[in-house]
């Protein structure tokens, strides 16, 4: 860990390698972790940057101090899960990055009992002593492989968030047909699923299978692009609803009124939300298979 805080250009790429700009950003720290080099940075308006690797893409981008901020464009996409779901009592978060997504659910779900897990205990450390991040009564976190932890559920949730697959590699575990039954199983039937996942055939050549694998478990998947970004977020639903756009358009308007949202949640829907109908041509991704 750096006892100095260190000035220096920090060029931020998109997934595809793509230079996009350069800031000036002050290194807060830097070490290894499960997932190699990982830095913590912050720039001159105060943001808190989260990498993986000397310039890898952005983990997490936080405002300390500032719950509402969701500096990455899918962390606001992915809250479209709250349309999703009738009632909000019990919350999983497998990865936890800089911890945004589940201080953001605490914030404006302070009765919900908030799991978050993540493999790296130093993940978990950095996401307290740099973000925003704090256990309480009802927020807890979990070191685990989330694998495991999904497979000893007891009690299931209402919304499960899977933000482990990185730009740096796909666990592999965590995308076949076995571990998404046990998902399902890890939530109630009314709950869903959502997923960050990389859609860009450079960084992630398994996405359509993926896709595949989540349509031979789910009763419905949706798929919603990411504005400025190589990523899409994944809704599974263990049931049919059948709900029309113009429907969850309507419910996410009205979650933003409750729960006096920061932004417009029924907005993160304009890029589109697809409903998707077959991939069949596509591989479904077992444990143990040949995977290419």
């Amino acid at each position: 860990m750096l006892t100095k805080i260190k000035t220096f250009l920090s060029v931020v790429r998109s997934a595809d390698g793509v230079r996009l700009v350069t800031t000036k950003e002050d290194l807060l720290y830097e070490g290894q972790t499960m997932f190699g080099l990982t830095r913590v940075t912050q720039d001159l308006d105060g943001i808190r940057t989260l990498r993986f690797g000397q310039h890898g893409p952005r983990q997490s981008v936080v405002k300390k101090g500032d719950l509402d901020y969701l500096g990455l464009p899918y962390a606001r996409s992915a809250m479209i899960g709250l349309a999703f779901t009738q009632q909000l009592d019990r919350i999983l978060v497998l990865g936890v990055g800089g911890g945004n997504i589940p201080m953001f659910l605490r914030k404006y779900y302070s009765a919900a009992q908030i799991d978050v897990v993540d493999i790296d205990p130093q993940i978990i450390t950095l996401a307290k002593q740099y973000f925003n991040f704090l256990e309480d009564d009802l927020l807890k976190a979990y070191i685990q492989d989330g694998r495991a932890f999904i497979e000893n559920v007891q009690k299931p949730y209402d919304l499960i968030f899977l933000d482990a697959y990185t730009a740096a590699g796909i666990p592999t575990h965590l995308a076949t047909r076995e571990f998404l039954l046990s998902l399902k199983n890890a939530l109630k039937p009314s709950g869903a699923i959502i997923a960050n996942m990389w859609s860009t055939p450079k960084v992630n050549p398994l996405y359509r299978s993926m896709l595949r694998t989540y349509q031979e478990v789910f009763k419905e998947v949706y798929t919603l692009r990411v504005p400025t970004a190589g990523n899409k977020i994944v809704i599974a639903l263990p049931q049919f609803r059948g709900l029309p756009l113009n429907s969850i358009a309507q419910l996410a308007q009205e979650i933003s009124v409750q729960k006096r949202l920061p932004f417009q949640l029924s907005e993160v829907l304009q890029p589109g939300l697809i409903k998707l109908i077959d991939l069949q041509e596509s591989q479904v991704l077992l444990d143990g298979g040949q995977w290419t």
